[in-house]
């Protein structure tokens, strides 16, 4: 039997490239190879594909330029790559064998706002994850509280900032903050996740370098209220009848989550299952799909909450569309305690997407009106 096709995407154009890599190292290990052939596709810094070889290494190393360049053409009957020969000074596309379905594990913009889903969808390929307004709500945090609200999700005080005013006179927003939100808070980039340019401020000289940390990722900042609160995280899988794990929860050494606790040190506790009782664990995994349906997410989904260690309040945080796929990563160690290998849940993932694909591919593209209509 053929084995299917996987596209293994991954690197990007974001802050979270190193993340990616790590998360692609994790799926690229543990696939199940006697079914599936996966296809490495690295991505650099600057947005170049790159195909053949090894691209995890190449990337990682700094050798992408030895590596044959590619793309994806936005053409159904191409469905896959095409190898870009530039030899000579022309761009002679030379097409490779179609794909059958893609795993994008390219965290950030460029990777997990819609954009390259986007690119999936005109050229006609299955990929896994949500779809492109998934994505991108759950990429944009204020989209995405917003339409929690909407929801009635309970969601943690916040507010938005735009660069271009902050720059101009930041004093009104400073003021704001301060009035609204109190000390301590956080400030973080809107569209950005593994706690890249977050910081956690307690007056106002922290809160300056705090937005100006955070404007270097995006010309959307939020800010939020800071909460005394237990961090617990749930992970959902499924499109439209979604599924939710046990619930987890992180004690990290550091002051709070960040992108050292997560991707460098090991040495942040993580209690699976977290210690909470059978309600409230019903109410978290609730709350988990509750938030994966208000953006319209599908195939996979890691829910982060606070827990208020004052009043027992519970706020959804966010949501993550592509959540971090390392050996230490929530996402997969939650499936695991709850009965899914990786190499399964690497599995349930792909089908889904296909799943997916098949759903999709029922809408008819053309209309003919009748005498009636």
């Amino acid at each position: 039997m053929r084995k299917i096709r996987v596209g293994v995407i991954f690197g990007g154009r974001s802050g979270e490239h190193e993340v990616s890599l790590a998360s692609a190292r994790s799926i690229l290990s543990h696939i199940d190879r006697e079914r599936y052939e996966p296809v490495p596709i690295g991505i650099t810094k600057q947005g170049r594909w790159i195909v053949g070889g090894d691209p995890l290494h190449a990337l990682a190393s700094g050798t992408a330029e030895a590596l044959t360049p590619a793309s994806l053409l936005p053409d159904p009957s191409t469905r896959g790559l095409v190898r870009l020969d530039t030899s000579a000074g022309l761009v002679a596309p030379r097409t490779l064998e179609p794909l059958d379905v893609v795993f994008p594990v390219l965290h950030g913009p460029y990777g997990e706002d819609g954009t390259i889903q986007g690119l999936f969808e005109l050229a006609g390929i299955p990929y896994v994850g949500s779809g492109v307004l998934g994505s991108a709500a759950g990429m944009d945090k204020a989209i995405m509280k917003t339409l929690f609200r909407a929801a009635g999700l309970p969601v943690v005080d916040w507010l938005l900032l735009l660069r271009p005013e902050l720059e101009r006179d930041p004093e009104p927003y400073l003021c704001q903050i301060e009035a609204r939100l109190g000390y301590p808070c956080f400030v973080k980039p809107a569209n950005l996740g593994s706690s890249v340019g977050v910081s956690k401020c307690r007056n106002r000289a922290e809160l300056e370098r705090g937005l100006r940390e955070a404007a270097r990722y995006d010309r959307k900042i939020m800010a939020e209220r800071a909460v005394q609160a237990r961090e617990l995280e749930c992970s959902v899988l499924g499109n439209d009848a979604p599924i939710a794990s046990i619930v987890g929860e992180i004690r990290p050494r550091r002051e709070f989550y960040d992108y050292r606790a997560k991707y460098i040190d090991d040495d942040s506790e993580l209690l699976i299952p977290a210690e909470i009782d059978d309600d409230l664990a019903q109410r978290v995994r609730q709350l988990a799909i509750a938030a994966f349906k208000a953006i319209d997410a599908a195939g996979m989904a890691r829910v982060d909450f606070f827990l208020d260690r004052e009043t027992g309040e519970l706020f959804v945080n966010e949501i993550n569309t592509i959540p971090g796929f390392t050996t230490i990563s929530m996402y997969p160690k939650l499936w695991e305690a709850s009965g899914i290998s990786y190499p399964d849940l690497i599995d349930r993932l792909i089908q889904l997407a296909l799943e997916r694909r098949a759903d999709r591919d029922r809408n008819e593209t053309s209309y003919s009106p009748t005498l009636e209509d």
